[in-house]
């Protein structure tokens, strides 16, 4: 839809009510939604576009695990035990290629390997090479699928994180989140399409920051933007009532405030009003839904146990995956968690090990209770961060610490459920873990692949903005068909 259209739309529906002679803003709110779905056809009844899902969907929802800072996959993931042979020699110029370097590294005179200082382990029916430091995830290896050959033009925190949030390096575009809130609309009226939830890890507390735009709507109407849930007071700003205000007082207030907005409404036609008017109503009823959500004092004591001691303790990462679970159970389209401090330039063996205990047990954790409770299957569930690690020592290399630069050539996610094969390893890197070997995916892919779980064909998700139609994959894509079922 565009704005437009958009507006065209609410024009048509300002001169109903009038020729109709309907005047009251009370039948206007009891027929809004049945009006402005016969006037824009092309939304369903969920307020997602008619039309989708353009295929069978194997996932209703998604929990995307974000891992800000970026994991280094040569300590988690990548195993390449032959670089023990290499330790302090430099990176041949033959497999860096003339990379583009980060300022932290560009004036260094030598660009000394760095192994592991970690053990490794095969695991699972797929034989995963996993980290000493992710024992937990190790339990789950046959529910995951490691993607080691992603790859990213971006090369700093920034641009990288902007662009496997929205498709693009620059902000103003709208989330993944977003569009999904968009396109497929949501399936609990209660809460929010797309929930974010973020947590400060122990590794790096002073890790780069995150922005609010990161799960920004962009020029989608801003009802489909992210709804960031806090760890203290309340969980959403403002969902209490003011000190005096009863829950009649204020239902009497959002009346009269939607007859105000409803004057607005038929004089000037601006769809953001019309957002304004839903999102007050959705925040009315999450007064109820959220308190209930977040409530997790009748969780069992099993369930404690199994996502460790922290998830006990909100705003955590533990405390996040648990709240991730109970989103889902309750239909909410997009779950995004952030997770900082992984971004490990100095120090890398006594940060790195914290980081895992922040992040191991619960995500291997939201794995199994998603599949003891039989979501996983249409649950799509995604860990990753922006980029990967060098190979060579960022600083001075010793036997004891190492530290390691910025990475997109290639590094490792992982996924589970909502249509993606278990207990598989995708793409190799050479042997230095430096440049793709063969099977590359881009992060356009990874977008296409996610949204075609969901039953979208990513080429036809588009919206009208400034002339041109714009996507979640730009100009770009192709769909990893080789990780699904």
């Amino acid at each position: 839809m565009t704005p437009l259209i958009d507006h065209r739309l609410l024009v048509n529906r300002r001169h109903f009510f009038r020729r109709a002679g309907i005047g009251t803003a009370a039948l206007s709110g009891l027929l809004g939604d049945q009006l402005s779905r016969a006037a824009a056809p092309e939304h369903s009844v969920a307020g997602g576009l008619l039309g989708l899902p353009h295929l069978a969907p194997k996932a209703k929802r998604v929990i995307y695990l974000f891992q800000s800072g970026a994991p280094s996959q040569l300590d988690l993931f990548d195993y390449k035990p032959q670089l023990a042979e290499r330790q302090g020699t430099d990176l041949p110029d033959s497999i860096r290629q003339g990379q583009r370097l980060t300022g932290m590294t560009a004036t260094q005179d030598r660009f000394p390997v760095a192994p592991t200082r970690f053990r490794f382990a095969q695991h699972g029916r797929g034989g995963a090479w996993l980290s000493e430091l992710l024992p937990h995830t190790a339990r789950v290896a046959d529910e995951l699928c490691f993607i080691k050959t992603l790859h990213t033009e971006a090369i700093n925190h920034d641009p990288a994180i902007t662009f496997f949030q929205t498709g693009a390096q620059l902000a103003g575009r709208p989330s993944i989140g977003s569009w999904l809130s968009y396109g497929l609309g949501s399936a609990n009226r209660d809460l929010p399409a797309f929930v974010v939830l973020l947590s400060n890890g122990t590794g790096n507390p002073m890790d780069q920051p995150l922005y609010d735009r990161l799960w920004s709507s962009g020029f989608l109407p801003t009802t489909h933007q992210g709804i960031k849930f806090r760890a203290g007071g309340d969980p959403v700003l403002f969902l209490s009532n003011p000190a005096g205000l009863d829950p009649s007082g204020r239902r009497r207030m959002l009346d009269d405030l939607a007859t105000l907005n409803q004057i607005q409404f038929a004089e000037f036609g601006d769809p953001e009003i019309a957002t304004r008017m839903a999102q007050y109503e959705l925040a009315y009823r999450m007064q109820m839904s959220v308190p209930e959500l977040t409530d997790v004092s009748r969780e069992p004591a099993s369930v404690f146990d199994l996502y460790g001691l922290e998830a006990r303790k909100p705003g955590t990462f533990a405390a996040n995956c648990l709240l991730a679970r109970r989103l889902a159970e309750r239909g909410v389209r997009f779950i995004q968690l952030f997770h900082r401090g992984w971004d490990q330039h100095t120090k890398l063996p006594t940060q790195l090990p914290g980081q895992c205990r922040d992040t191991d047990q619960p995500s291997a954790a939201l794995i199994a209770d998603l599949r003891q409770r039989g979501l996983l299957d249409d649950t799509l569930v995604v860990w990753g961060g922006e980029f990967g690690r060098t190979v060579y020592c960022q600083g001075r290399l010793t036997k004891d610490d190492y530290g390691r630069d910025h990475h997109p050539r290639c590094f490792t996610i992982w996924l589970a459920g909502g249509g993606i094969r278990g207990g598989m390893t995708f793409g190799q890197t050479d042997d230095f873990g430096y440049n793709v070997a063969n099977d590359p995916v881009h992060v356009h892919d990874l977008h296409a692949t996610m949204l075609h779980c969901l039953g979208i064909d990513h080429t036809r998700l588009t919206f009208k903005f400034q002339g041109r139609h714009h996507r979640l994959t730009d100009v770009k894509g192709e769909v990893v068909k080789s990780i699904l079922t």
